[in-house]
């Protein structure tokens, strides 16, 4: 196998990392206990190793996704016969062990494709268990469910490396007591648990959407995996028992009408187009339709989520014929009524640009400057679009130099090299037009 064949299948392995090591660590979870996760995420590493290191030079299996379940399957089984007597397993598991033909053919049903769903919604309901602190809740989802990485988790929450390690040690301590079981919750359980649930989802997706990765901005794989999981959860009979399927179906619409811009976002050069510069006839028209069919169908509900709010927001902008033509007042009456029900830093910051398409750039400098910092100094002194959104209005009313240092800090707020050149762009445009005469 060539130099360019070993690549391909990096390649792909990485591509099937992300799609597959979620659903493989949820059976391993269910496996080995929830308890045991670090061994689950052993055997997924190991699983992932050994394709690196054979699929370069022996190939690439004809099945890639059956040949790491396979692999991580077969792992699990000899680390349950070496150490089921001096080693703890989950209670399904522990009382096949005097049989080597029972355990093997549990662990196969364990295997199979409706064990697996159901597995990933034990899972994700297991890392948002009411005994962990929901800031760790996601994070570890993000990280097991999602197979995100430490820095990827990091920039979801718009913060370090370092907290977000701390955060998931102290998770893994809470599921090493034993205190929380993998199940699909019921009742007053699943109330408690379910708006993390959806959160998880939303922060995946954004991450596909706006990738933290240094050298790409759009990752389709995630945006495929957020929008795979909502539909799992949707329809699952007991999200419809609880009357949670209008939230989920308004997360699904926002999803989809964000993820139809994407083929538009960047040129043939891959330089980020803003919203007012993108070509409309490259958004696709199969995703808003499914966008606005999942609207409809959320609108059965008697409860007004965040989510039916951002999906009604993203309509606006999906259906507009043109930027000019895009209904601000109407958007702004959505976003009075998000900021009501969640006040956060960012959603003010997202209210305050509409403010300025509205009333002008003065405008909405003033309704930056209003949002209350206290709670969230930190969180938006870290986000490069609080710094690039001030800049770009301070631009348009001509007062270059804050323009300019605001540009500055939103490039060493991100690590992405595609948001850093539109930066950067937006500063040489400073620089030009402050030598015209």
């Amino acid at each position: 196998m060539g130099s360019s064949d070993r690549t391909k299948a990096s390649e792909i392995v990485e591509h099937l990392f992300r799609r597959e090591a979620g659903r493989i660590t949820s059976v391993l979870a269910r496996i080995f206990g929830i308890e045991n996760i670090e061994l689950a995420e052993d055997v997924v590493q190991d699983t992932l190793l050994k394709a690196l290191q054979q699929w370069p030079y022996r190939g690439i299996p004809d099945n890639p996704s059956a040949w790491l379940f396979r692999t991580a399957k077969n792992k699990a089984i000899d680390i349950l016969r070496r150490n089921r007597l001096n080693k703890k397993y989950s209670g399904e598991i522990s009382e096949l062990f005097g049989s080597e033909w029972t355990l093997g053919a549990k662990i196969n049903e364990f295997f199979s494709e409706s064990e697996i769903k159901d597995d990933q919604l034990r899972m994700i309901f297991a890392c948002c268990h009411a005994g962990l602190p929901p800031e760790s809740q996601i994070a570890l989802a993000l990280k097991y469910l999602c197979g995100f990485s430490i820095k990827e988790v990091a920039k979801a929450f718009l913060t370090n490396d370092a907290t977000i390690n701390k955060r998931i040690s102290r998770a893994k301590d809470k599921l090493r007591d034993g205190s929380i079981k993998f199940e699909i919750p019921s009742g007053l359980k699943l109330e408690k648990r379910i708006t993390n649930v959806l959160s998880t989802l939303y922060l995946l997706f954004n991450e596909g959407y706006n990738s933290s990765k240094h050298d790409i901005l759009i990752r389709e794989d995630l945006i495929e995996e957020a929008i795979r999981l909502g539909e799992l959860l949707s329809e699952h009979p007991i999200m419809e028992q609880g009357g949670y399927q209008p939230e989920i179906y308004a997360l699904l619409a926002l999803m989809h009408l964000h993820a139809a811009r994407s083929p538009a976002r960047l040129d043939d050069s891959g330089n980020i187009l803003l919203l007012r510069d993108q070509d409309r006839n490259l958004w696709d028209r199969k995703r808003i339709a499914k966008g606005i069919e999942y609207l409809e169908k959320s609108a059965s509900g008697n409860r007004l989520s965040e989510y039916h709010l951002q999906a009604g927001i993203s309509y606006f902008y999906a259906v507009a014929e043109s930027f000019e033509k895009i209904q601000w007042e109407e958007i702004l009456n959505l976003y009075n009524l998000l900021y009501k029900i969640n006040s956060s830093a960012i959603i003010g910051l997202n209210r305050a640009i509409i403010i300025s398409q509205l009333s002008g750039a003065e405008a909405g400098i003033a309704e930056i400057k209003k949002i209350d910092h206290k709670s969230s100094a930190e969180q938006l002194e870290n986000y490069y679009l609080y710094h690039s959104t001030l800049g770009e209005l301070y631009f348009q009313t001509g007062n270059y130099s804050e323009a300019k240092i605001c540009f500055e800090k939103a490039i060493q707020m991100t690590s992405s090299e595609i948001e850093k050149k539109l930066l950067r762009g937006k500063l040489e445009k400073i620089r030009t037009t402050e030598f015209i005469p």
